[in-house]
């Protein structure tokens, strides 16, 4: 029996987040400039988001550059901002025929004209799609993001327009890049690294985490769908003991 088959269609991850790492090591093995790994893991994307939205997954979010990857060099920085307007170029049609829509979240004020334009051009094309919500993660860092939350929400107290004693959790989620999306279940991260990198911290508090050596450009549907067979076998118990789930 193929894996797609093993999987149970009414336990699905609702949100799937991933952890795109691995780029550069895949292309360095292969004695290949770093950009080559880059547009090789572009291709990456497009598989699996059509696996997404082949088993029916709700909403996939996908790490695409973080805030802390401004530092990088340049010429990379300059490459990665090329190969997305290229990719968004490209894949529009490919959207549209599958019905997905695509958002993102992230300081977009830090992007490119020519990428924010190429963008938000593509969102608005694809904002009536239901099958599938794709968000890029873009000039995104959650501890950025907390921290433009917190002043926003200390703003609106300071104005008398929200009383202290009712924030909650609804209320922190209303201020967040992520305000129309539910928490992420299933976090998945290439490469062997284990670790969170500033990704999703407020919205993976219950995730289920998936670490995997397979480098970004090599993974597959079949590794797509080994993570998510991997998720239903796990007990989700949300602070509860498994008699109480049972």
């Amino acid at each position: 029996m193929s894996l797609i088959d093993q999987i149970d269609s009414t336990k699905l991850p609702e949100h799937i987040a991933i952890i795109m790492d691995g780029n550069g090591r895949w292309a360095k093995k292969r004695g290949m400039l770093r950009n080559l790994g880059h547009k090789s893991g572009a291709k990456t994307v497009k598989q699996v988001v059509e696996a997404c939205a082949e088993i029916n997954v709700k909403y996939l979010t996908l790490y695409a550059f973080s805030t802390e990857n401004w530092n990088r060099p340049k010429i990379e920085v300059e490459l990665l901002m090329k190969l997305l307007i290229s990719s968004l170029k490209k894949e529009l049609e490919t959207l549209q025929k599958n019905n997905i829509k695509l958002t993102t979240i992230g300081n977009l004020e830090l992007l490119p004209k020519t990428v924010y334009n190429e963008l938000t051009d593509v969102i608005e094309k694809t904002k009536n799609n239901t099958r599938l919500t794709l968000s890029l993660a873009l000039s995104y860092g959650s501890r950025e993001e907390l921290i433009k939350t917190i002043k926003e929400i200390s703003l609106k107290v300071k104005n008398n327009l929200i009383s202290p004693e009712n924030i909650d959790k609804s209320v922190i989620n209303n201020h967040l890049y992520t305000r129309d999306l539910p928490d992420v279940d299933l976090l998945i991260r290439t490469s062997g690294e284990q670790r969170i990198s500033n990704f999703l911290l407020w919205q993976i508090a219950y995730a289920e985490l998936y670490f995997t050596e397979v480098l970004w450009p090599d993974f597959t549907k079949e590794n797509l769908f080994e993570a998510i067979l991997n998720y239903q076998n796990r007990e989700r118990r949300f602070g509860k003991t498994s008699e109480q789930i049972n």
